[in-house]
Formats: structure tokens, sequence, C-alpha cells
């Protein structure tokens, strides 16, 4: 599975083996490497969250300022 830093394709593939595992048609070999890629998708999605919202920060600090220094 290729790793993006696109949120909603990480999203769609980790609903897509979630979907695979609860079907339960896979062997424990291939439901474990299910389960890792889908550690790593989760992984992924964290860490662009993380960064939305250090930039979603930086841009409130930013506007608090702007404000301040209006006043």
């Amino acid at each position: 599975m290729s790793k993006t830093n696109n949120f909603e394709e990480n999203m769609q593939g980790l609903e897509t083996i979630v979907q695979e595992l609860e079907k339960g048609d896979l062997n424990l070999e291939d439901s474990i490497k299910k389960f890792e890629e889908g550690i790593e998708l989760s992984k992924k999605c964290n860490e662009i969250l993380e960064d939305a919202e250090k930039k979603i920060t930086i841009l409130i600090k930013k506007e608090d300022k702007i404000e301040e220094e209006n006043m």
C-alpha cells in the first residue's frame, strides 16, 4: 500500500483494511500484515492531524498578535 500525505486517502485505505479484517476471510499471516499496514496508516493520519493542529495554533497566535497591535 502506498503511503501518502493526503489524510483522506490514508483514511480510505484504513477503512478498506478494517473491512477486509472484519470479513474474516484472511488467514492469520495476511491478517497480521493488514493490521500492520493499518497501524502505519493510523500513525500517518495522526501525524497529519498533529501538523494541521500546529499550523492552526500558529495562525491563531499570529491573528491574536495582529489584533493586539491594532488596538
